[in-house]
């Protein structure tokens, strides 16, 4: 797992190496083990190394390949890279390290673009050609990981994360009204390619990006979900997809043991992550280790699942640690949680993965995740209201009544006029439920979810908060052949039984069922929800500080009200509307802006 930078310029001067090599060091934290700056006149490129294939520096980046005139900054990891490496060997390449970013590179000049159908992992990379001056940008599937970019008509910059295209100068930092709205509506998630700041963007899961030497650039969307069953999926037997699913699954976890480090499990005590690590110790995984995080309750919620992970660890015998967190110590790190954040995101978690990250990272380099199970198996509250939606606009207004934060009219009410968009969140959800294949309301959810909310959220959440502490963090639920069984799949097999129903069945051939048929859990940390003393403090200096008067994206009248009363400003999907507006107040101060 790396950082990667670049910079390519289109008016015929050097590109800025000072600048490359300023948004590669503020990627540091993504990669500790090493860093390159290699540039051909107009274009520059940069990376930070996290060793986790090939430990030896015969996998430095970038890697340039002269023989066959191309090069590589890239960031992720490809589970795959043995196989294609002796199918490429078979051709006549060959290579001078074991790692998978050369993998990429031979691939390329063998297959083009249609190498990307034949990877699987997560990735984001830029490749370019020497002799024609064309780069190519591109990212993984779902978008685990991340790619942001400004350009303008002299010349386009791109790096893994926003703040490291800041370190760079010279960016529009104004507001996104469109993106502002989205915020408010989605629970911070704003689809790429917008950002909150105008002037970056972000490329989009399953987007590759051609930019020629003038300027021109060119997009191509290389994948799509297609919730579209064919002749055997509707054939086949509940049974049948159980089983379908737990190999499906138990071939995704093993991918995911590909590196030279020992991988872990971040282990919540839910049914997804258990299920990993059932999967890895039928793998036979010696030591394997597993982490849990807890917090003091607040509002009468609990604030750890330890009896769940602790059944799990004893159960498979795993090297288990678990971190219960002071109140004070969470407020004491969200600072940090908040400057590691690539755009602001108010999931209450996020400071919980940025700890359990610095905990973990103390032992191991690599660990799997449960992250996707329930946008991909149909997890949450609001899939079953729409399954029997048959209304004339497709479920649009069905799915924004179960998801949006806030009417149009609470919008109103909350933002200065100046900030008011005219709904471009509902035209956004319209325009994606009006795309082919998803006949259905649910199926629409379940690709949206899938597709955007989960990018935007959790995906990117882990993915900041773990390499804030050179951690790489891999999803199996997010396997793209895992994903694609998933939505072929008859959304009752999924739903039922209060959801994910058909991976409870399929868990039970390796789980004890008292993690399966527990409540439905998740990873809570109730001092965010309900704010209450130095937290409550926090929050009212922060949104009454004097930079927050100064933007003015908010009615002071009512946000008083909503820190009056802030249990009383909960979300439909019971998050805190009161740390929403703080928490975006809180990441623009951060950065600066």
């Amino acid at each position: 797992m790396c950082g990667i930078a670049g910079e390519l310029r289109f008016d015929r001067t050097m590109a800025d190496v000072r600048a490359v090599a300023d948004m590669t060091r503020t990627q540091s934290a993504r990669g500790p083990d090493g860093e390159g700056i290699f540039g051909l006149g107009a274009r520059v490129f940069g990376h930070r190394r996290l060793r986790i294939m090939d430990l030896t520096d015969r996998a430095h980046q970038p890697f340039v390949d002269n023989a066959l005139g191309l090069g590589i900054v890239f960031n992720g990891a490809i589970y795959n890279h043995h196989a294609l490496r002796e199918e490429l060997s078979a051709r006549g390449y060959v290579f001078a390290s074991t790692g998978d970013t050369e993998v990429i590179i031979k691939a390329w000049h063998a297959w083009g673009p249609a190498a990307l159908d034949r990877l699987t992992g997560m990735f984001a990379f830029a490749l370019w050609e020497r002799d024609t001056g064309v780069t190519h940008l591109v990212r993984d599937r779902l978008g685990i990981k991340p790619l942001y970019y400004t350009q303008d008509a002299r010349r386009l910059r791109f790096a893994s994360t926003l703040p490291a295209l800041l370190a760079g100068g010279e960016v529009d930092t104004a507001l996104d009204p469109v993106a502002l709205h989205h915020y408010m509506s989605l629970h911070a998630v704003v689809p790429a390619p917008r950002t909150i700041i105008k002037g970056v963007r972000k490329l989009p899961p399953a987007t590759h990006m051609t930019v020629h030497p003038d300027g021109r650039t060119e997009m191509n969307t290389w994948w799509r979900l297609d919730f579209t069953p064919d002749a055997n999926d509707v054939a086949r037997s509940f049974e049948d997809w159980r089983d379908l699913t737990l190999d499906t699954l138990r071939e995704a976890v093993r991918r995911r043991t590909v590196a030279d480090v020992p991988v872990g499990v971040l282990l919540s005590g839910g049914v997804d992550s258990s299920l990993i690590t059932g999967l890895l110790a039928e793998l036979g995984t010696r030591d394997l280790r597993t982490y849990a995080i807890g917090f003091e309750a607040a509002g009468g919620e609990a604030g750890d699942e330890f009896h769940y992970s602790d059944l799990v660890a004893n159960h498979f015998g795993t090297q288990h640690e678990k971190m219960m967190i002071p109140s004070a110590d969470l407020l004491t790190a969200l600072p940090d949680a908040i400057d590691a954040m690539s755009e602001p995101m108010v999931s209450h978690d996020c400071v919980a993965f940025y700890l359990l990250s610095a905990a973990v990272a103390r032992h191991s380099r690599v660990v799997q995740s449960g992250q996707g199970a329930d946008e991909v198996f149909g997890g949450y509250h609001w899939y079953p209201p729409l399954a029997e939606n048959r209304d004339a606009d497709g479920g649009v207004q069905a799915y924004r009544k179960v998801f949006f934060d806030r009417t149009h009219a609470e919008m109103a009410e909350l933002l200065s006029p100046e900030w008011l968009a005219d709904d471009p969140t509902t035209r956004f959800l319209a325009d994606h439920f009006a795309m082919p294949g998803a006949d259905t309301a649910i199926d629409r959810a379940l690709r949206l979810d899938t597709t955007v909310m989960l990018v935007e959220d959790p995906v990117k959440r882990v993915d900041n908060m773990t390499m804030a502490h050179a951690l790489e963090a891999r999803v199996p639920f997010l396997d793209h052949n895992l994903v694609e069984l998933a939505a072929r799949m008859p959304a009752h097999h999924k739903i039922a039984a209060g959801g994910k129903h058909v991976l409870k069945e399929a868990a039970r051939k390796v789980i004890p069922a008292a993690v399966i048929d527990r409540p439905k859990g998740y990873f809570p940390v109730p001092a965010l929800k309900y704010l209450r003393g130095p937290f409550l403090e926090y929050v009212r200096d922060i949104v009454g500080s004097d930079a927050a008067r100064q933007r003015g994206l908010y009615r002071a009248d009512v946000v008083q009200r909503m820190l009056d009363a802030p249990d009383t400003h909960i979300t439909p999907l019971n998050g805190s509307k009161v740390w929403q507006i703080a928490l975006l107040e809180a990441w623009l101060q951060t950065r600066g802006l």
